[in-house]
């Protein structure tokens, strides 16, 4: 799938199989994960990859109760670093994140971007130092979403603009 086809067609997936990933795919994904790019590529992150079904389940209550969650293969807890990037470590761990989505898209894994979490419940489970922040999760896994919907988008006169905002940008 190449890059444009695999970022139109990711959605979110909130059902899974519970069906292992092959190590080689995992791989894959992390990889692209750890090859984001950086403020002067300092790397302000770590990955938590939970595979344990007891911990998931943990997890997933931690995550505001979304305990489809944890049918998921994996649970990913994406970890900023604000010691390495004090100004910048959120957005370049939602930059690795996104390259962790895309790629696991373009393998055939379904993900699910997730905001909503009890921070320090997730830094305790995880057994997360002191001075670490928990920016988002994943699940990671086969899709059982057999939907096939996309959800709506905002319209484009909604999104772009040009040279100033609110002037109408017609392509």
């Amino acid at each position: 799938m190449d890059t444009l086809t695999t970022i139109l067609q990711r959605r979110s997936i909130r059902q899974y199989r519970p069906q292992p990933i092959p190590d080689e795919d995992l791989q894959r994904i992390l990889e692209a994960c750890r090859r984001a790019p950086s403020a002067s590529n300092r790397q302000p992150w770590h990955f938590v990859i939970v595979g344990d079904p007891e911990q998931k389940a943990r997890l997933a209550e931690a995550c505001r109760g979304q305990t489809w969650m944890a049918d998921a293969a994996y649970i990913v807890v994406a970890v900023g670093l604000p010691e390495v990037s004090a100004n910048w470590y959120r957005v370049d761990v939602a930059i690795a994140m996104e390259n962790l989505v895309l790629a696991a898209h373009g393998l055939g894994y379904g993900t699910c971007w997730i905001g909503a979490l009890a921070s320090e419940e997730i830094r305790t489970l995880c057994g997360l130092p002191e001075g670490t922040e928990v920016v988002a999760c994943t699940p990671l896994g086969v899709s059982a979403d057999v939907s096939g919907e996309m959800r709506p988008r905002k319209e484009w006169d909604e999104v772009f603009s040009r040279e100033r905002y609110g002037q109408r940008l017609s392509l």
